[in-house]
């Protein structure tokens, strides 16, 4: 085990909280105007499969776990599971979808991840930093409306919810960074 500070905890991460072994699955960093910066986590515990989630202070220390990272390449999913392939040895397994939080929104077939294992379970995927989507809803640009504007809501074709420049239309490729859901540029 590896101690950090809770600012440095990134989704896919699996950690020793209160005795037990836990998956990060979203991570919201809060700076409220009152008081000291705060990190806030969901969970899911790796053993029972449960959800929850905690709270920790900036500084405060966070145990990851020794995780064994294996590129695999995404397969397919059916609504439950989803399904990968160990690039290594071409042995297949799978996840629940659940487990795997918003991050299951930008698997495409044929993905290459990395599978992050605990003891030989898979626990969690580190996805590629970018991923290109498209454009399915967004606001049409309005004349002279120019780039320095805060931008615009858009939907992309996987449901997920971001903020693009208004010049973006709809149809348009994007990338978008994995991490922190933001648009990066068009898509070249």
């Amino acid at each position: 085990m590896a101690s950090y500070t809770a600012n440095d905890m990134r989704v896919g991460w699996a950690i020793s909280h209160n005795g037990k072994r836990y998956s990060v699955t979203s991570i919201t960093k809060v700076k409220p105007g009152k008081g000291g910066a705060f990190v806030q986590a969901d969970l899911r515990d790796i053993d029972t499969g449960n959800k929850g989630g905690d709270r920790w202070r900036s500084e405060d220390k966070v145990e990851k776990l020794m995780v064994e990272d294996v590129e695999c390449q995404f397969l397919y999913g059916d609504g439950t599971d989803s399904y990968f392939m160990n690039l290594s040895d071409y042995e297949q397994f799978t996840m629940p979808s659940e487990a795997l939080g918003e991050q299951v929104k930008f698997l495409q077939p044929e993905m290459k991840v990395k599978a992050n294992f605990v003891e030989g379970h898979p626990i969690s995927i580190t996805l590629p930093k970018t991923v290109i989507a498209t454009v399915e809803e967004t606001e049409p640009a309005l004349k002279g409306q120019t780039a320095a504007g805060g931008g615009k809501p858009a939907i992309l074709d996987n449901g997920i919810r971001i903020t693009v420049p208004v010049f973006v239309e709809m149809g348009e490729k994007v990338v978008v960074n994995t991490e922190t859901l933001e648009y990066v540029e068009r898509a070249k």
